[in-house]
Order: structure tokens, then C-alpha cells, then sequence
């Protein structure tokens, strides 16, 4: 707390209505409810809406207005500090302020706003809090705030949308957040003009570097818990009313491997299990690629036995190895669309059996050869790693680029393809920070949070170094 603010609850309700804006300052979700009494007293109550229970409230006020039935009041504690009073009103507590009074009544209303116990389906964890965002803002507010009980929380209220007049919130934390990021979010968001905003991904195309580039420069979640760990890390986040998906920036390529339990789990099976993600993700954009290349231009590289058993179950196919593929890599994507858009009880049924009789169907008439369904099968259940689904569809897109260039030029091709991807992903930036930051440029942070996970013990006793 600042020198110039008050230590203590003055007797004159305006000085402390002051100096509790100064501390809550753009904590939109905090609210004044100045009253007078008919004897021009003032009377000053401050709380958090979605966390308060407005029937209680109520009957407070109308006890204090109508009967002044103070009475009522002397039930609550009475705290003479006001950070006493910061911390309880962030828990959910209600501060109660008269004039000529040295202290303020807290009032214990609260009545927290949540969902159902229903974990996002799209971020699924094995261990962690297993409640996730709902359509409502103020419910999703009141959750980032009961992780993170801070005053230091900001929550800066904007509009957007002409027609739907859409309310959404940057969060921040004061004093973690990089100065000129903010600047920078608050200037995006200052130019960015719609006449609808219906969910956070209206703003994303909107306020993002590069719109035509395949890879996720904002991250989406649907985990408070994910979005509370953002904001301790110096990151902002940007929540829309009526979408479950907040939005996290900046972002780097390494997010996109980061499950929610990472750092629930011990550090030494997270390191492990990262490592495999990255490798799933390779084979789920190379694999298809480079057996058509292998296969194709470069049989000498491949073991005898395997490249004969290769050649024997393509006798008699009448296409192509890459136009093979190419067919098996499209009907594989065509059923798990199918499995997304058909209803549950069906979609996942249709896609396993669908995969199932087709592809053994397909070897049985003669169309395509049983190692091509392996390898597809292969680069399919690769591509499910992905804890982010975002960070997933670019390499599902750039599997086939890398087919038709693997089948046409060889392992040359493949190496052409790779090249042009990396030189995009050096030269990427997500608000200023480099899209493959602590490897492309190397930092000393590279082995704390990229590919595995330091301890968090030992990365604590570095810090106190």
C-alpha cells in the first residue's frame, strides 16, 4: 500500500471512499454504493456483486434506511484497518462504512456464483480443479478472483460491438505485467471496431500480428485455474461476456504443449510426457510425408525385408503411393469431422467404425495397401496428443503440403517444406515476443518451462540466489 493512502478507517465516509478507489482502481468488478440518510449522513457499503448475496443486501440496507436499525450492524466484525477490509472484500465480504464511525462493519454475504462441477471437455485433466468457465462474465470474474485475492488484480471493463454491445474485461496483475504490453493490448483493442462481438474469438482475428498465418497467436482456454497461473506469469487475459473461452497473451509455441495438470504433477513424468507431445507432434505432420518420400524416390534407405514387405502388399493397388495417401488422409479427416458434428451418443461410434470398415474394406478390394492405413491410423492418434486444439489444426493443415511435396520431390521436397515452416516460426511474434522464445533466441530460461519442467523446489531455491 502506498504512503499517501490511509493506514487506518477514517470517521469521514468520502476519505475512505477515496482511498479505496485508489487501491481498487480499474477492479471493475468492485462496487461503491454510497447512501444518505435523511439527517445528510453518508453511509458507504463496498462488495463484489457476483460474490454477494443481493437479498442479504438488501434487507441491510432497508434495516439501516427505513427502520435505522443499527442494531443489526453491531452482529458483524468491526475492523479499524483498511487493509483488513481490502482482503475481505476480495473474499467476498461486504464492508460496511458510517459516518463518524473509526471502523467498518464487514459483513459476511457472500454467495459465490458458480457452474455445476463440469470440467471443460476440450481441456480435460487428470488432476487439477475440474471447474471451467461458464457464458456468464461476472461468474467467470468471481472465479479468477477467489484463485487470486489481491487488489493487485485488475479487471478493466470495455464494450464493443455496435449492434450487440458486448461487454468483456482485460485482466491483468499490476506490477507483473510488462508496462509495454499493456499499452500495446489497450491500443489493439482501441482500434478494434465490429458491430457484433458474440464470442473472444470476434477479437482474436482482430488484434492478433499476422491474420493469415497458420499457427495460434493467442491462446484460448476454458480452465480459471489456467488463466489465473497466466496472469501470476505476467500475461493478460482477455474474458467476453457469452463465451466460455478466454483469451491469454501473449503466446509463445511451447504453450501449445503445456497441459492444464502440468503443474499438478511431479516435474520428472511432465518433462516425459511433454517430450512424447512434441514427438506425436512431429509424426503427425512428417510421418504421411515421408514414408511417401522413402517409398517413392529413396527405397535404398529402408531396410530390405521391410521394403519388399512394402512392395508385396502394393501389388495390384492402381494409385499412386502420395495419391493413396492423399485419399486416406482426407477420408480419415472427413470422419472425425463427422464424429465432431453427429450428435455424442453417435459421433464417436460413427468415427471408430466408419475408420474401421473403411480401411479394411479399402485393403480387401484392392484400392489401397494395408501399410498406408497404418500410417494414417499412425498420424491420427499423433494428432490427438495436442493439449491445444488450436495449436493442433496447423499441423493437421500442413500434413498435406508436405504429402504432395514429399510425393513430387522426395526427401528434398519434405526438407523444403520444414525450411519454409521454420522461417516463418522465427520470424512469428505474438504483442512483441518471439513465437519460439528461450529457443529462437536461446534464453537462460530455455530448460525451466519449455519442453519439460524444473522442479519447483529447486527453480525457487535459484530465485532466492
Amino acid at each position: 500500500m502506498e504512503q499517501s493512502i490511509p493506514v487506518d478507517v477514517n470517521e469521514n465516509v468520502t476519505i475512505n471512499y477515496e482511498a479505496l478507489q485508489h487501491i481498487f482502481h480499474h477492479c471493475e468488478d468492485i462496487v461503491f454504493r454510497p447512501l444518505k440518510f435523511t439527517d445528510h449522513s453518508d453511509i458507504l457499503l463496498v462488495y463484489i456483486a457476483e460474490m454477494t448475496d443481493s437479498d442479504k443486501l438488501e434487507q441491510i440496507i432497508s434495516a439501516c434506511m427505513i427502520s435505522r436499525d443499527f442494531d443489526r450492524l453491531t452482529q458483524y466484525k468491526s475492523v479499524y484497518h483498511l487493509s483488513e477490509i481490502v482482503a475481505k472484500v476480495l473474499k467476498g465480504s461486504t464492508a460496511i462504512f458510517l459516518d463518524g464511525k473509526p471502523f467498518a462493519y464487514l459483513a459476511d454475504l457472500t454467495d459465490f456464483k458458480q457452474r455445476a462441477i463440469n470440467e471443460p471437455s476440450n481441456e480435460a485433466s487428470i488432476r487439477g480443479p475440474r471447474e471451467g468457465f461458464t457464458e456468464d462474465l461476472k461468474t467467470n470474474l468471481s472465479m479468477i478472483r477467489r484463485k487470486i485475492s489481491h487488489p493487485k488484480l485488475k479487471f478493466e471493463k470495455h464494450q464493443a460491438g455496435e449492434l450487440t454491445n458486448t461487454e468483456f474485461v482485460v485482466a491483468y496483475i499490476e506490477e507483473q505485467v510488462k508496462p509495454e504490453l499493456l499499452q500495446e493490448v489497450r491500443r489493439r483493442l482501441h482500434t478494434f471496431q465490429t458491430n457484433q462481438l458474440l464470442d473472444s474469438g470476434y477479437i482474436e482475428e482482430f488484434i492478433e500480428d499476422k491474420t493469415f498465418s497458420l499457427f495460434p497467436q493467442i491462446q484460448n482456454t476454458e480452465r480459471p485455474d489456467t488463466v489465473s497461473a497466466s496472469l501470476l506469469a505476467g500475461r493478460v487475459a482477455i474474458i467476453v461476456d457469452g463465451s466460455p473461452n478466454a483469451l491469454l497473451l501473449p503466446m509463445t509455441f511451447w504453450a501449445g504443449f503445456q497441459a492444464a495438470e502440468d503443474h499438478y504433477e511431479r516435474f520428472l513424468y511432465v518433462s516425459a510426457v511433454r517430450l512424447i507431445r512434441f514427438l506425436l507432434a512431429i509424426m503427425s505432420c512428417l510421418l504421411p510425408s515421408v514414408y511417401v518420400a522413402l517409398t517413392t524416390f529413396h527405397p535404398q534407405m529402408i531396410p530390405l525385408a521391410l521394403m519388399l514387405s512394402i512392395s508385396v502388399s502394393r501389388e495390384g493397388i492402381p494409385f499412386p503411393t502420395v495419391i493413396e495417401t492423399l485419399l486416406m488422409e482426407l477420408m480419415f479427416e472427413g470422419l472425425r469431422e463427422a464424429g465432431l458434428r453427429l450428435p455424442k451418443a453417435i459421433g464417436s461410434a460413427v468415427s471408430i467404425v466408419g475408420a474401421l470398415v473403411i480401411g479394411e474394406a479399402a485393403v480387401q478390394a484392392g484400392f489401397i495397401s494395408a501399410p498406408i492405413v497404418m500410417i494414417v491410423a499412425g498420424t491420427g492418434i499423433a494428432s490427438f496428443a495436442f493439449p491445444s486444439y488450436s495449436l493442433a489444426l496447423p499441423f493437421r493443415i500442413l500434413r498435406f503440403p508436405l504429402l504432395m511435396l514429399g510425393g513430387f520431390l522426395g526427401l528434398y521436397g519434405v526438407a523444403i517444406g520444414i525450411m519454409f515452416v521454420m522461417i516463418h516460426l522465427v520470424s512469428l511474434k505474438s504483442f512483441g515476443v518471439p513465437y519460439l522464445k528461450q529457443v529462437a533466441p536461446i534464453g537462460r530460461e530455455f530448460w525451466k518451462d519449455t519442453l519439460i519442467r524444473m522442479n519447483k523446489r529447486y527453480a525457487s531455491e535459484q530465485r532466492r540466489q
